[in-house]
């Protein structure tokens, strides 16, 4: 055997060298605090317009704060005296807690599904024409709460309104006798018609946007072996897609909870008609119509918690499905 021949026999055979360790003690090239450090400003700015906020608005809630206090300056602690009287009056289990939770299930619900409907529809049609039906329905997402809102209630007005002036017409209604913002079930929905045409846009983006990114060789398999268009979207789409679905839900279930100005702004909204209040027209009217701050906190207070325990339990749930 030659020298050449013996040299690469043994370097088949030689195994291969490990790599050296890293020195022990040796520093990472970014210290640990850099990331802070920079995330500090943005940081500062939040816990300027959210944390200070709610610190306020928790410390209030434990105070007798009312006019007299807001001019003097002083401040009566009343310890848990305003939650007693928020959760002993009958207004909260009768009428603002259902109105808040019901409103906000069934609006959640129907934002979800319509957007996830629309943006099947966008995935299915050409990129020019879903880059025209994209943009429209954005319009109807940047339309302030505000002009939307009046919209609404000018098109169910009880004598001008030209959803009454149709219904009127055909005979189904007597516009000298209905009025659809004097009774609870007619306001609700025509503020879920209102709040569902302004949330479904971003849920038909998001998910549109999650669909573009599935992979197609996994929806062709699934139709090769007979799978129909429902089945692939409930057995194929949704579990690939659960963590958009899932922040679109969380972040609709928080904006529907709290839902104040297409409340307010509608006939009856303000207070006059107190069927009608939910958790955030109810501490506003309470703390700055009647001037019991340290009350509407509490109110404020009360949806909060609702809110995190609503958000903790879905997140739990998601993340134990996501284990099995």
């Amino acid at each position: 055997m030659t020298s050449t021949q013996q040299r690469t026999s043994t370097a088949r055979t030689a195994p291969a060298t490990e790599p050296a360790p890293a020195r022990a003690g040796r520093r990472p090239l970014t210290p640990s605090w850099l990331p802070w450090l920079l995330q500090a400003p943005a940081l500062l700015v939040l816990g300027g317009l959210l944390l200070y906020p709610l610190y306020r608005v928790g410390v209030l809630a434990f105070q007798d704060f009312g006019l007299r206090e807001l001019v003097t300056g002083q401040t009566t602690w009343v310890g848990l005296d305003n939650f007693r009287e928020v959760l002993t009056d009958p207004l909260l289990w009768q009428v603002a807690l259902p109105n808040t939770v019901v409103f906000a299930l069934v609006n959640v619900t129907l934002t979800v599904v319509v957007g996830t409907l629309v943006a099947l529809l966008l995935a299915r049609v050409g990129p020019w024409l879903r880059g025209v039906l994209t943009s429209a329905i954005m319009v109807a997402w940047a339309m302030p709460a505000v002009t939307g809102t009046y919209v609404w209630v000018f098109l169910f007005d009880a004598q001008d309104g030209a959803v009454m002036r149709l219904l009127a017409s055909m005979g189904l209604v007597d516009p000298h006798t209905t009025n659809w913002f004097t009774e609870r079930l007619p306001f609700y929905g025509i503020a879920t018609l209102n709040v569902v045409h302004h949330g479904f846009p971003f849920v038909a983006v998001t998910v549109l946007a999650g669909l573009m990114t599935l992979p197609r060789e996994t929806l062709e398999a699934a139709a090769l072996d007979g799978a129909g268009a429902w089945r692939r979207f409930w057995y194929v789409v949704v579990p690939l897609l659960k963590p958009v679905f899932a922040v679109v839900t969380i972040l609709s279930t928080i904006w529907d909870f709290k839902v104040f100005t297409q409340i307010y702004l509608m006939p009856g909204g303000s207070g006059t008609n107190r069927d009608v209040l939910n958790l955030g027209t109810w501490s506003y009217i309470t703390a700055i119509s009647q001037n019991r701050y340290g009350l509407g906190a509490a109110i404020a207070v009360l949806l909060t918690l609702l809110l995190l325990v609503i958000t903790v339990v879905y997140l739990r749930t998601l993340f134990r499905q996501e284990e099995l």
